[in-house]
């Protein structure tokens, strides 16, 4: 279920703290996160975020296509490496 429009998009208030200051000080530089709920709005475009998938920092650009967005969809917790392989090969 989508978030209520009188609400606006969510954004934890610890990054959006972050944000306001890097704008401020007109510096790029890498914000780190915990949040990957936190959906992008405009005001984040052309900063570079450092979101943490449990395991290690993912740097993720952001830009116009991505605003609306969750952090999250970019970094993702889980590697997929292939489905079983068949044993057809040894039995011949």
């Amino acid at each position: 279920m989508a978030r209520s429009i009188k609400k606006g998009p969510f954004i934890e208030k610890k990054l959006y703290k972050r944000l306001q200051e890097a704008n401020k000080s007109g510096q790029k530089q890498m914000i780190k996160t915990y949040s990957r709920v936190s959906t992008i709005i405009p005001e984040m475009v052309g900063f570079t975020f450092s979101v943490y998938n449990g395991k290690t920092w993912i740097p993720v650009f952001v830009t116009e296509n991505l605003v609306g967005h969750k952090l999250g969809e970019f970094a993702p917790t889980r590697i997929f490496r292939g489905h079983a392989g068949s044993d057809k090969k040894a039995g011949r």
